[in-house]
């Protein structure tokens, strides 16, 4: 009988992890499927670990990995991938904004043949319009500028097959990364499969407008090389700008004699600086993703497990 790992990452749930086991059990134990619940702790500081630690205690199919500090819901996935043991695995997250009810059409594509199988929500009652503009904006700016056509509103909901959980353990390891990215360019069989974003049962998001912002950026630097070659269209803009201030100062001068060139001056120094100092800061960005490669810190730290043999930090 095949096995589905179910991985959950956790940061402060305290309040909407009984209500996600609960839903989440409902549906697995309908299934033909055997199943596991692997339960990510992100270094969570309510009472997240506690209520981890009962579940693991009363249900052997309940395993846990917790980490030593939060270190993000991107390495908190990746250690659940790390940790699997499933023939298919899904990813999800614990507030039920991730129906649980979408498990048995997840596994029908993976019967069907499909190695990974991408959640495209169509609707989230909860978030607000900024955020579903920014969302949109974010998978238009990242199509444009990265050779890898990206699923638009494709979220952390997803699943992989064991062998595309290989790849992702063996191959992609990057420091700075884009986990819903790597699944959607590993090729293999590929389906997508539509849901509704659920009410948030418990808590708020985690994700602040500063680190939406910041994962924007890292996320096009992974993908995109284009940034580097702003340098040379600023170069081809300033050089024509800089031609026809010189074409409008030759004219002024015939007509009306030597211009005042003073404002001309101020305003062409100003506009060379922002576009040098933009193009040092994208170069600063990408010298920083290599310097967290270089360092090869781990991923990720674990404290502590239940119900699982092995432990590492990786």
């Amino acid at each position: 009988m095949k096995t589905v790992t179910v991985v959950v990452s956790v940061y402060n749930e305290e309040q909407a992890l009984p209500e996600f086991y609960k839903e989440a059990k409902r549906v697995l134990n309908g299934l033909s499927w055997e199943h596991e619940l692997l339960f990510v702790n992100d270094g969570s500081v309510d009472g997240s670990l506690q209520v981890l630690e009962k579940l693991a205690a009363q249900d052997e199919r309940v395993r846990l990995v917790s980490f030593s500090r939060n270190f993000g819901h991107e390495a908190a996935m990746i250690a659940g991938l790390d940790y699997s043991r499933g023939d298919m695995v899904i990813c999800m997250d614990a507030d039920l904004q991730h129906p649980p009810e979408c498990i048995p059409k997840i596994l029908e594509a993976a019967e069907a043949g499909c190695d990974v199988v991408n959640m495209v929500r169509t609707k989230n009652r909860s978030a607000g319009l900024l955020k579903g503009i920014t969302s949109a904006a974010f998978y238009k700016v990242i199509n444009a500028l990265s050779d890898v056509e990206f699923e638009a509103n494709a979220s952390d909901f997803f699943a992989v097959s064991r062998r595309v959980v290989l790849v992702l353990k063996d191959s992609y390891r990057e420091k700075v990364r884009f986990l819903r990215g790597y699944v959607q360019n590993v090729g293999f069989r590929r389906t997508n499969l539509e849901y509704e974003a659920g009410v948030r049962v418990a808590g708020q998001s985690k994700y602040s407008i500063r680190k939406l912002f910041s994962f924007a950026v890292n996320t096009i630097l992974c993908f995109s090389n284009l940034p580097l070659k702003l340098g040379i269209y600023a170069g081809a803009v300033t050089g024509a700008l800089g031609f026809a201030v010189m074409i409008y100062t030759i004219w002024t001068w015939v007509r009306v004699g030597a211009p005042d060139g003073y404002a001309t001056i101020v305003v062409l120094i100003c506009f060379m600086f922002a576009v040098l100092f933009l193009i040092v800061g994208i170069i600063g960005e990408y010298i920083a993703i290599l310097f967290s490669e270089l360092k090869d810190r781990p991923i990720y730290i674990v404290e502590k497990t239940e119900n699982i043999n092995q432990s590492r930090a990786t």
